[in-house]
């Protein structure tokens, strides 16, 4: 799942915070206060420690699509 470094290997859908917040163009800091305060992308623990899979995050960012500043796109 996670090499020596704690990053997720190529084969792993899961990926750890950090590796999240920068594949939805976010800081870390930002990734874990959704996840304290709600609202943020689904996520899992393996023994204690937090993963998020690819699937949540495309679904959590697929859900906050908009056409132009007003309009929300509704899946």
């Amino acid at each position: 799942m996670t090499d020596k470094r704690g990053k997720a290997s190529r084969n792993s859908p899961f990926l750890r915070v950090t590796e999240a917040a920068k594949y939805l163009g976010l800081t870390r800091s930002t990734l874990e206060h959704y996840r304290w305060a709600g609202g943020g992308p689904s996520y899992r623990k393996h023994g204690g420690l937090v993963f998020y899979h690819i699937d949540d995050l495309i679904e959590w960012s697929e859900r906050r699509k908009y056409r132009d500043s007003a309009t929300r796109v509704r899946p």
